[in-house]
């Protein structure tokens, strides 16, 4: 599949952490047939930073766990098609946004759910990945089953059950 610019910027360097991102972000894109190479960025903050920027972009006073900013505007599977002025010329990738986490809900939900941090970070990366590609679960129902069945789908393909 393409050859992914992944950045992963953690407030507390975790190369673990960093690692799992990688394999998820770029999982999530072979699985949907991203065949255009991609330029992402995701982000580990914590409660605080997150919820300034959901109040700041979303008007939600409250942090929350995960939040993408999607530079296309794309619809679930859509293939992406760029103008070449919009690839960067010294990756040969185009932006498909940022993914910022934070990581004391991860944490928190992780514990919650009973499942490993692990997973409830794969979990978010994967949800804020497909997001970029245009599923919205806040749509309606049928999108709602659409995104979270394919995140399913996608960690399972990846070994990250719960």
């Amino acid at each position: 599949m393409a050859d992914h610019s992944i950045t992963v910027v953690c407030e507390t360097p975790d190369e673990k952490l960093e690692q799992l991102i990688t394999r998820v972000v770029n999982g999530a894109l072979d699985a949907e047939n991203v065949e255009q190479n991609c330029d992402v960025c995701v982000m580990i903050t914590d409660d605080e930073n997150i919820h300034e920027l959901n109040l700041e972009h979303r008007g939600v006073d409250r942090p929350t766990d995960v939040l993408s900013f999607p530079m296309l505007e794309l619809q679930p599977g859509q293939k992406i098609e760029v103008n070449p002025l919009e690839i960067d010329a010294s990756t040969g990738a185009v932006m498909l946004g940022d993914i910022v986490i934070s990581a004391d809900r991860a944490k928190a939900q992780a514990e919650e759910y009973g499942h490993s941090e692990e997973r409830e970070f794969a979990f978010l990366v994967t949800h804020g990945i497909l997001h970029l590609l245009g599923y919205d679960h806040e749509k309606g129902e049928e999108d709602e089953k659409l995104h979270f069945s394919r995140q399913e789908e996608i960690l399972s393909a990846l070994g990250i059950g719960r």
